[in-house]
């Protein structure tokens, strides 16, 4: 996959203060919204989005908590009503640009072994091993296991691909970045092991729920409340990890 494959909404690029707009952006409206300017250099879909991260209390939250992403609160709440982090002790980011999931591990498992790819670069976070590199390479699993230091209790995978504004070839790209991590998910965690990977609705999804329910004790589609809800993402959490299953089983 050439599309990178990072997390979306970056804490950074939240609000300012409550006394107004950030400084030549906008304005807020009396109910506290802020209503963006349009700019010459600024495409119109630009100013709907920028608008959005401006009025989203996770990008806010996301920003006065120090984490990276909104998305840190996605992983929050599938925490809380799957307890996944609560004992782990390896611990696996695909796709973890800008850093946020990681961030939430140490928080909850300060003595967690955590190790980061991505396409895309990432700034250091302690206590976590960050690689900028292609899932897909070939000796990305060697990297991964070396650094983890034996398999994973967690992988965790929010990866999406690139967009190119085909809705269908967007979906097919972006469930061909699933299927890869759930790949390598299998070949990273320990027998008893948890995945849990952002999914799309609609096409294809049956089809790796299948292969889900091969390899898991439990699967479960969710949508925690930090995820927009016009957004076709899911959340699909597998635990129990059952082992490699041979192709002959």
């Amino acid at each position: 996959m050439s599309g990178a494959a990072g997390k979306g909404g970056g804490g950074g690029g939240g609000g300012g203060g409550s006394s107004g707009a950030p400084t030549g952006i906008g304005s807020r409206s009396r109910g506290g919204k802020v209503r963006v300017k349009t700019a010459k250099r600024r495409s119109s879909s630009s100013n709907r989005w920028l608008e959005r991260q401006l009025n989203d209390p996770y990008v806010v939250a996301a920003k006065a908590a120090g984490y990276r992403s909104r998305s840190a609160f996605k992983l929050k709440e599938l925490d809380e009503q799957f307890n996944l982090l609560g004992q782990v002790v390896r611990v696996v980011d695909l796709g973890a640009a800008p850093g946020g999931w990681c961030q939430v591990v140490l928080e909850r498992r300060p003595k967690a072994r955590v190790v980061g790819i991505d396409l895309l670069p990432i700034e250091p976070i302690a206590g976590v091993i960050l690689f900028e590199k292609d899932i897909l390479d070939d000796d990305s699993e060697a990297l991964l296991l070396e650094a983890i230091g034996g398999l994973a209790d967690l992988v965790m995978s929010d990866m999406a691909a690139n967009t190119v504004g085909h809705q269908a070839t967007d979906h097919l790209r972006t469930m061909g970045l699933i299927e890869a991590g759930l790949d390598m998910a299998t070949r990273l965690l320990r027998p008893g092991g948890n995945f849990i990977a952002k999914v799309l609705a609609g096409g294809g999804d049956g089809a790796l729920t299948a292969v889900l329910k091969r390899s898991f004790t439990t699967v479960k589609h969710v949508k925690p409340p930090a995820s927009r809800k016009g957004s076709s993402e899911w959340y699909v959490v597998a635990q129990g990890f059952k082992g490699l299953i041979s192709e002959s089983a």
